[in-house]
């Protein structure tokens, strides 16, 4: 299965650097179906970036953010008027649903818990955490790059919530 992986963040700015980590680790495995795209911000253009794929991973830094990291499946939502640049990952998906004039394919978002996005600011110490926890979970989504096997994940990480 294809899968093209979106990793957007500032190396800058403290924890906005933890999209741009993980990507740089994915970039030094070069991974058959696996199509890496790094940038500051998710763009209109980067609805072409879809095409081909029937699988997507958006990964950024949030605050807010449940540590270590929260991963969810999205779909296509005109989440405000697009504009030329800062879209979020559902209204990239949008954009490709209303160009190509068809579904885009099965995404979902890695955002990571960041505490610190001060400019100039190193990873935070929690940050640290976080990544390496992101870094083995995104290991183990590429090696099953399949909607379903993403799918039962998200439902075992809520169905262990509920007995907590």
């Amino acid at each position: 299965m294809s899968v093209v992986v979106f990793a957007v963040g500032n190396p800058s700015r403290g924890d906005d650097a933890l999209g741009p980590l993980l990507m740089a680790g994915l970039e030094q495995q070069a991974r058959p179906g696996v199509h890496l795209v790094s940038d500051f911000q998710l763009q209109i253009e980067h609805a072409l970036d879809l095409e081909g794929h029937q699988l997507a991973l958006f990964i950024d830094a949030g605050t807010g953010t449940p540590a270590p990291f929260d991963f969810r499946e999205i779909g296509p939502a005109a989440t405000r008027p697009v504009s030329s640049h800062a879209l979020a990952p559902e209204a990239v998906l949008q954009v490709y649903a209303d160009i190509q004039r068809r579904p885009p394919p099965a995404a979902f978002v890695l955002c990571v818990c960041g505490e610190d996005f001060r400019l100039g600011e190193g990873l935070s110490p929690a940050a640290e955490r976080n990544l390496a926890a992101a870094r083995g979970h995104l290991e183990r989504c590429l090696e099953q790059a399949d909607p379903a096997c993403w799918r039962r994940y998200i439902d075992s990480l809520a169905a262990s919530e509920l007995s907590t």
